[in-house]
């Protein structure tokens, strides 16, 4: 017994020797999956959050980015990631709630595949026309496509975006009978309703701000619930007479489900720091968003809300991809 003791007290001692000298999470850089090709407003967003945590948590954040079908491929790789917390996703509203509700044969649920970390952006969506369509105001463009049904449309930067869904429910609360046309982006999108191909379009302020202000197009209304310090004399679409009409493009960031709650605790905890600081507010004025932040509860029950609400328009209006 004598002669088992000390060997006791030596694995004892190892073995808290191994606890004390256990590295805290991170201890190595983190990978963040952003299911957009580089270079759009999604992946802006998540490079500066990228770089706005780093610091806090003493790692790099290296952004993947793997686009596709309707940003389901990546965030099907973030789900089936190991939940250590060096694998996160960043997404918007359009890739986390409405495509997977597009899009059926998915390898992952959008529900129960994630540990929600935290809302991080917040951006605008404008109602914009081609200078040569004869409306100043919702109303007008109302009127206007009442008296032209059939040929007026709207486009969109691709089917189920959040613009899309914008426009499907404008048509539905105003009555009128406009067609949608889809594109494969924003970009082609917004450049035919410059060219006057389209008669209107609803978009992100972020890459409307500059047409407008050139006058490239006119600005109706902003989907915000008040109206924006960049553009004060553009009314909200509750104030043109639409409540219902409320939208905007949020993004978020998540782990895979089974991520310990000390590391998501950690992650929401960088996040909302990194919101708070004047760097990251400025960083998000030039690119017209507002920092969010929060719970990770907030960001489950934005999700929620949004799939009740969007599902019920691509219900009521059939939208589906083939």
């Amino acid at each position: 017994m004598h002669r088992l003791i000390p060997a006791l007290s030596l694995i004892v001692g190892c073995l808290v020797g191994g606890v004390v000298q256990a590295q805290p999470y991170p201890d190595r850089p983190m990978r963040m999956i952003v299911p957009t090709p580089a270079g759009g407003p999604i992946d802006t967003m998540a490079r500066l959050i990228g770089n706005a945590i780093a610091p806090s948590l003493g790692q790099a954040v290296v952004i993947d980015n793997r686009g596709g079908a309707g940003n389901t491929l990546g965030s099907r790789d973030a789900a089936h990631a190991e939940p250590d917390g060096y694998t996160l996703l960043f997404s918007s509203a359009s890739g986390l709630v409405i495509s997977p509700m597009l899009y059926k044969s998915l390898d992952y649920d959008p529900v129960t595949s994630f540990a929600p970390i935290a809302l991080v952006s917040d951006s605008p969506i404008l109602l914009v026309v081609n200078p040569a369509v004869p409306a100043h105001s919702v109303a007008e463009l109302v009127a206007y496509a009442k008296a032209n049904p059939g040929k007026v449309n709207f486009s969109s930067g691709g089917v189920g975006t959040i613009p899309h869904l914008t426009g499907e429910l404008f048509r539905a609360k105003a009555g009128i009978n406009a067609v949608h046309v889809p594109y494969r982006g924003g970009g082609p999108s917004i450049a035919d309703v410059v060219g006057g191909q389209i008669q209107f379009t609803f978009e992100g302020m972020n890459v409307l701000l500059p047409l407008v202000r050139d006058g490239k197009l006119r600005a109706l209304a902003i989907t915000a619930r008040e109206r924006s310090a960049q553009l004060p004399d553009v009314p909200t679409m509750v104030e043109s007479g639409f409540p219902d009409v409320v939208a905007s493009s949020w993004t978020a960031l998540l782990a895979p489900v089974a991520t310990p709650p000390a590391i998501v605790s950690k992650l929401n905890a960088a996040t909302n720091a990194a919101l708070m600081s004047d760097e990251m507010k400025a960083a998000l004025a030039k690119v017209v968003a507002d920092p969010l932040g929060g719970s990770s509860q907030d960001l489950a029950a934005r999700m929620a809300a949004d799939r009740q609400r969007w599902g019920a328009i691509i219900r009521q209006a059939g939208i589906s991809v083939d």
